[in-house]
């Protein structure tokens, strides 16, 4: 059975684009203007298979269009749409729930594959001892996933024995679909740096330190279309936005 997709866009064009791709890929495609026709049209999600959701929409901003969408289902399948990622976003909105990010402007290529990794994403349906669903059990947080705007995938590397606290290990899928092992190094001046500044020890263990590396890395595979020399990249320079987010970032 073909997969249905609910594209929720401010931006006519932007729908247009996305509905044509995604249709020509095989999926049932409609689309919203906005929020509020966003959830009618979803429902209780029993027809929907995925969303792809606008950030920044007038009115019902993307992230409380997310908030609500889980409360009708919980399972959902939600992919974020956004120009203006960022570390803060990125820990919101996977605690509200979503399933993957896609970065504007994108690539019709990016932005099927995105799809198709957010549709493999397994949500096991959750039960009681007695057999019967649980609504009030928030499912697992799902893998972080980035597309980057030029096709690269980065997934979180599966924590093992041989990983640092001062590394993180990530696995890099090339546009072509060949996957490699990145390291990215967080360097004891940065954690020095961020302490001196905020007042607080963030240690290297912190989850501010993996969306700071995989952000890095991220920006790497953008900008210079490849992967880092020697497949290692090293979190040196914090910027002043990154230190109010390490202030505000919660103790773990």
């Amino acid at each position: 059975m073909r997969k249905r997709i609910l594209i929720i866009d401010d931006e006519q064009h932007i729908r247009q684009m996305m509905r044509l791709t995604l249709e020509a890929a095989g999926y049932v495609v409609d689309e919203a203007h906005d929020g509020q026709e966003g959830l009618r049209l979803y429902g209780n999600g029993s027809a929907w298979d995925l969303i792809v959701l606008d950030q920044r929409m007038p009115g019902m901003d993307g992230l409380e269009t997310l908030r609500r969408l889980k409360v009708s289902n919980p399972r959902a399948r939600i992919v974020m749409a956004t120009a203006y990622a960022s570390i803060e976003l990125a820990v919101d909105a996977m605690k509200l729930g979503a399933s993957d990010f896609l970065r504007k402007p994108m690539t019709p290529e990016s932005l099927r594959n995105s799809v198709a990794a957010a549709l493999a994403k397994e949500t096991p349906e959750l039960t009681s001892s007695e057999g019967f669903p649980q609504p009030t059990q928030a499912p697992p947080l799902p893998v972080i996933q980035t597309i980057t705007m030029n096709g690269f995938s980065i997934l979180d590397h599966e924590k093992d024995a041989a990983q640092l606290p001062d590394q993180r290990r990530f696995t890099v899928v090339s546009p072509a679909g060949t996957s490699y092992d990145v390291v990215v190094q967080i360097d004891e001046e940065a954690l020095g740096y961020v302490e001196r500044l905020t007042h607080r020890r963030l240690p290297a263990e912190s989850s501010f330190w993996t969306e700071l590396a995989r952000g890095l890395l991220g920006d790497y595979l953008w900008n210079e279309g490849d992967l880092p020399p020697n497949r290692a990249l090293t979190v040196k320079e914090i910027g002043t936005d990154k230190l109010q987010i390490a202030a505000r970032w919660p103790d773990e």
